[in-house]
C-alpha cells in the first residue's frame, strides 16, 4: 500500500512535458494522432494516466480536435479470420485493432453477430454470434481496448442492432442452435451497464438492413427471391415504446444497404450502377439522388456503409473506401460526388461485414 501510495505521489508531481506547465503540455498532447495512442502511453505513467481519463476525449471533443475515423468489421472467407480495422481518413493509413475478446472468436458467421457504436464517444458495441450467443464487448478508442459488459438477456444470432438514443438495441433474430426465431427486443444502457427489454417487435424479422432516424429505428427485412411478395418492415418509436408497420413506400424501396446523412435515410442500390437514392417521407417515395455513380471499376459488393455529417463512406471487397459528399440544393434535391479515399493492398481477400465513423 506505502509503494502504491509513493508511485500515485511521483506520478502526480510529475510534469507532463518537463518546462512547460502540464495545461499547456495537455494541450500538446491532445494533438497526439489517435492511432500511436497506446504507444504515447507507454512513455511515462502520467501520459498514460492523462491520455486513458475520459475527460481527455472530452477536452478534444470541446476544443473540436476530435477528428472521424472508419471502423470496419472484415472477414476473408477463404480461411474465416475476422478482424477490426480502423482508416485514419486524413492520412488514408490503415491499422488493426485488438482481437476481440474470445467468445467471439468462433462464429458460424460474420453476420451472426450485430455491431453498433456511439460515435461520438468513440466506442463500438459487437453483439451475440459468439461462443456464446449472449455475449457483448464494447471497444473503447481512447484506449484501444476491448472490454466485455453484461451480457444480452436473450441468446441471439443474425439479428439487428442500432444506437437509439443513446441505447443500444438488439432486435429480433435467431436463438438456440435450431435457429428457432424471436420477437424480442432488448435495450442496453452503457452507463449503468444492464439490459432492459422493451416492446416486443410484432413480427418475425429476418435480418437485412436497420437504420435510426432520430429517435425512431427502421428494421426492413429488405427483398427476397423469387421477388413474389413485398418485405416486411417495422418502425419503433423510443420516445412511446411502440412499434408499427413500416409505410410500403418505405419497404418497397428500400433496395439496398442504408445510412442516415443529417437525419435523411439514403441507401446504395445493391443492383445495376449502384444507384444512391434518399427517402422522402413526406409523399412515401424514393428519389434517385443526382450526380457522380458510385465508382463501380473498383467497389465490388458485399458493401458496408456508414456516415458522418455530409458524408457517406462505402466500404467493399477488399476494404476499398469509397466516400461520397452529399449536398442539396434549394429545391430540396440531392447530388452526391465520390471519390476513392483508399485502398488496404494486405486486404485484397477481405470483405466488409459493418462499418462505422468514431471521432476520436
Amino acid at each position: 500500500m506505502a509503494e502504491q501510495e509513493v508511485e500515485e505521489t511521483r506520478t502526480k508531481s510529475q510534469p507532463l512535458i518537463p518546462g512547460l506547465p502540464n495545461d499547456i503540455a495537455e494541450l500538446c498532447l491532445l494533438r497526439l494522432p489517435y492511432p500511436y495512442h497506446a504507444l504515447f502511453r507507454s512513455v511515462s505513467s502520467s501520459w498514460n494516466k492523462t491520455i486513458t481519463n475520459p475527460r481527455f476525449l472530452f477536452s478534444k471533443q470541446s476544443l473540436s480536435i476530435s477528428s472521424p475515423y472508419l471502423f470496419v468489421f472484415a472477414f476473408n472467407k477463404s480461411t474465416a479470420k475476422i478482424q477490426w480495422q480502423s482508416l485514419d481518413l486524413a492520412s488514408g493509413r490503415w491499422f488493426v485493432l485488438p482481437p476481440m475478446p474470445n467468445s467471439f472468436t468462433k462464429i458460424s458467421s460474420p453476420h451472426a453477430l450485430s455491431c453498433a457504436s456511439i460515435p461520438r464517444q468513440g466506442k463500438l458495441f459487437v453483439l451475440g454470434g459468439g461462443e456464446s450467443t449472449r455475449s457483448a464487448a464494447v471497444y473503447t478508442a481512447l484506449t484501444n481496448r476491448w472490454s466485455c459488459i453484461s451480457p444480452m438477456m436473450s441468446p441471439r444470432t443474425y439479428f439487428n442492432a442500432g444506437n437509439v438514443n443513446g441505447k443500444i438495441m438488439a432486435v429480433s433474430g435467431s436463438v438456440g442452435g435450431n435457429g428457432e426465431a424471436t420477437t424480442e427486443v432488448e435495450s442496453y444502457d452503457p452507463k449503468n451497464d444492464t439490459w432492459t427489454a422493451v416492446k416486443k417487435v410484432p413480427m418475425v424479422l429476418a435480418k437485412y438492413d436497420s437504420a435510426v432516424i432520430g429517435k425512431k429505428m427502421c428494421v426492413t427485412e429488405g427483398w427476397a427471391w423469387p421477388f413474389m411478395f413485398p418485405p416486411m418492415g417495422q418502425v419503433y418509436d423510443s420516445d412511446e415504446d411502440t412499434w408499427r408497420e413500416m409505410s410500403s413506400g418505405m419497404k418497397e424501396g428500400w433496395t439496398g444497404v442504408s445510412v442516415v446523412i443529417r437525419d435523411r435515410l439514403f441507401v446504395i442500390s445493391e443492383h445495376g450502377d449502384f444507384p444512391m437514392k434518399v427517402y422522402c417521407s413526406d409523399d412515401d417515395t424514393w428519389r434517385y439522388v443526382s450526380g457522380e455513380k458510385l465508382p463501380g471499376e473498383k467497389m465490388r459488393r458485399p458493401f458496408a456503409v456508414t456516415g458522418a455529417d455530409d458524408r457517406v463512406f462505402v466500404v467493399a471487397g477488399g476494404l476499398n473506401v469509397a466516400e461520397g459528399r452529399v449536398s442539396e440544393g434549394q429545391n430540396g434535391e440531392f447530388s452526391v460526388e465520390w471519390r476513392i479515399v483508399s485502398s488496404a493492398k494486405s486486404s485484397t481477400q477481405f470483405l466488409p461485414a459493418s462499418c462505422h465513423v468514431l471521432y476520436v
